[in-house]
């Protein structure tokens, strides 16, 4: 008789390169919790450099590169993350390189490392983005990009180097049935950028008083496929003063144009998107979030949740609140999103400034939070309580004017400590505070993991304040650094292992040279 022989096998009996790509479709925590069932698939996913590289993009929130550059090794890549990771724990960079303008930028903005800057009297807006040049000179070649502007109609612009981008707006003519030109055009090459549906479109088309419209504040925000156009204080066609909200879906021609309508008595202040498809109001009480849906081809916005913000002591109000922008290629990765906060009273002349961090994904899944308690939101629906979700999930920092920024890449934030400008109207260098508020990372200098004399943890603190009347509470946790070497600069940007400084030379600000440093963290 022929006889069955049972043979067991078990899962590690299979060939390690079987195992390695099983293994890879797992997400990164299973990675992590499957190192623990035993020493052998322990041994089998530390000898993976695939595998260990994905682990660490998770555990360091490593947000992939805002433009294209070299395609390097998994190994190669696994170890620079590790480098630049260290360098940012000790506020050391491996590199400073400079390079001195020939002129000053005023109106500028940055996005991926690039400074964009109007210079109107030469009808154009320019573009620099620094690149090292030499190594061991340590000089900067300034790459610039030209596109042309009508600068007496010239009312902003924004871009986006990612999608090569640039969206340039333009006044109407007084008596036009729209309030402005907007003109979708190629970052590389000044010509209609061939992606744009159409390539000039008209904002608030038929929707204004044609003698009467006369925005002072506008504010423009690009991401991925969305324009966002906002104006306050606007007259509509029956000459109504309201505060509009446009956006387009600037490649689709299907998919319309959508208007959303503020009445100033809410101090509607300004926007910001979090996805391609929710996006954050700010006004003078609260946070209102916001959909971008799609129906029949038709774009549609609709309100989901309403959050308020910290009670102040009267006569306080929130005077003004800005949003620190959120690069689009870094759309899929949770990161902190900077709030900052002017406030104002008709009894002072003094001007309090804050700024408070919360984590994008923590925003998005208040929508579930909103609803569970309160239901489909509506402009008459009530607003989550600060108590409710402010206090345990932001951080609050006061700043000693609105000069002082927070330049945020994923969980990591720098800024210049103290006052650029001292009592004696002196210019004064400052030294340069980073805050990492990764979890995984905090989670570890707690359990004592990680030792270094460079670093302070903060928990528990909040800004000792009479201003709010509710409870700032001890907000997020994080990790603080600061540079022994200090740095004479107004403004800067941060990337995943570099910042780049706008940095200053004279003794006052009248009398004063502006150069560009970039110090490489890697």
């Amino acid at each position: 008789m022929n006889q069955v022989h049972n043979i067991t096998i078990t899962f590690m009996d299979f060939p390690a390169e079987l195992l390695l790509h099983i293994l890879g479709h797992l997400d990164v925590y299973d990675l992590v919790r499957a190192r623990k069932i035993c020493s052998d698939l322990r041994q089998l996913i530390d000898s993976s450099s695939e595998l260990q590289y994905l682990i660490d993009v998770r555990y360091f929130n490593a947000i992939p590169p805002s433009l294209p550059g070299c395609d390097f090794a998994i190994a190669t890549r696994r170890q620079l993350l590790q480098k630049s990771e260290t360098a940012w724990q000790r506020a050391e960079y491996s590199q400073r390189n400079s390079t001195t303008m020939s002129y000053s930028p005023d109106n500028y903005r940055w996005s991926c490392g690039i400074l964009g800057i109007p210079a109107k009297s030469l009808q154009q807006l320019k573009f620099v983005q620094p690149s090292l040049s030499d190594g061991d000179t340590h000089t900067i070649d300034l790459r610039q990009r030209i596109c042309k502007i009508d600068s007496t109609a010239f009312e902003g612009y924004s871009f986006s180097p990612t999608q090569d981008l640039v969206v340039i707006l333009s006044r109407t003519t007084r008596g036009e049935s729209h309030a402005y030109d907007v003109t979708f055009r190629s970052l590389s090459e000044d010509k209609p950028h061939p992606d744009a549906a159409s390539p000039l479109v008209k904002a608030l088309d038929n929707q204004i008083h044609p003698q009467l419209f006369d925005s002072p504040y506008t504010q423009t925000m690009i991401f991925g496929d969305y324009y966002g156009l906002f104006c306050k204080y606007a007259h509509k066609a029956d000459g109504e003063l309201i505060d509009f909200l446009q956006i387009w879906n600037w490649k689709s021609k299907e998919a319309s144009q959508c208007l959303q309508i503020f009445d100033v008595d809410r101090g509607t202040t300004n926007f910001s998107f979090l996805t391609n498809d929710r996006f954050l109001v700010a006004s003078a009480t609260e946070l209102m979030l916001f959909s971008l849906e799609t129906i029949d081809s038709v774009n549609a916005i609709r309100l989901v949740g309403k959050f308020s913000f910290p009670a102040l002591r009267d006569p306080f109000i929130f005077h003004y609140i800005t949003f620190s922008p959120i690069p689009f290629h870094a759309s899929t990765h949770n990161q902190l999103i900077a709030i900052n906060m002017c406030m104002s009273a008709p009894t002072t002349t003094k001007s309090p400034y804050f700024t408070f961090y919360i984590e994008r994904n923590t925003l998005l899944e208040l929508e579930s939070t909103y609803i569970s308690r309160y239901g489909e939101a509506s402009q008459d629906s009530p607003s989550l309580p600060w108590s409710a979700w402010g206090s345990k999930n932001t951080r609050f920092f006061e700043n000693a004017n609105s000069s002082c920024t927070h330049r945020i890449f994923g969980f990591r934030s720098a800024d210049l400590i103290g006052d650029l400008v001292s009592r004696d109207g002196v210019l004064q260098s400052r030294p340069l505070r980073i805050r990492d508020f990764n979890p995984h990372r905090v989670m570890d200098f707690k359990a004592g993991n990680i030792t270094t004399s460079h670093q302070r943890l903060v928990e528990g603190e909040s800004p000792n304040s009479t201003l709010f009347l509710d409870p700032l509470g001890p907000g997020l946790p994080y990790i603080e650094t600061i540079s022994q070497e200090k740095f004479l600069a107004n403004d800067m940007t941060v990337e995943a292992n570099r910042i780049t400084l706008l940095s200053l030379k004279g003794s006052s600000m009248h009398n004063v040279s502006q150069s560009i440093e970039m110090l490489d963290f890697e």
